[in-house]
């Protein structure tokens, strides 16, 4: 994945959202430093501050990382969710279930 497309995302959400970087480090429990390197594509964050730079600016992951993804594998998670918003949830215990046994199924 590269880093400047999810830093520039980072970047102009973080703006959007009227934060400055000093703010938005903050609520990340960051250095501010560190983000401007994350936003700058200079570094990569690790998933627990990913996660929190989410939560703090109210943002999926995947519009972030929507960048990094194929376009094939954006259209295949696309079509999961909207599938996956229309089950009941017996349904998507179901389907959950399903998918453990397709992955722990050895291939031989």
């Amino acid at each position: 994945m590269e880093g400047k497309g999810l830093g520039k995302r980072i970047n102009m959400v973080r703006k959007d959202r009227g934060f400055t970087a000093d703010r938005l480090s903050e609520l990340c429990n960051i250095n501010a430093t560190y983000l401007r390197q994350i936003e700058g594509g200079t570094k990569f964050p690790s998933l627990p501050v990913f996660i929190n730079i989410c939560n703090a600016l109210k943002i999926s992951p995947d519009y972030l990382l929507r960048d990094a993804l194929e376009d094939n594998e954006v259209s295949k998670i696309q079509e999961l969710a909207e599938l996956w918003e229309s089950t009941s949830p017996g349904q998507q215990e179901i389907a959950v279930a399903m998918i453990r046994a397709v992955l722990e199924r050895k291939e031989g």
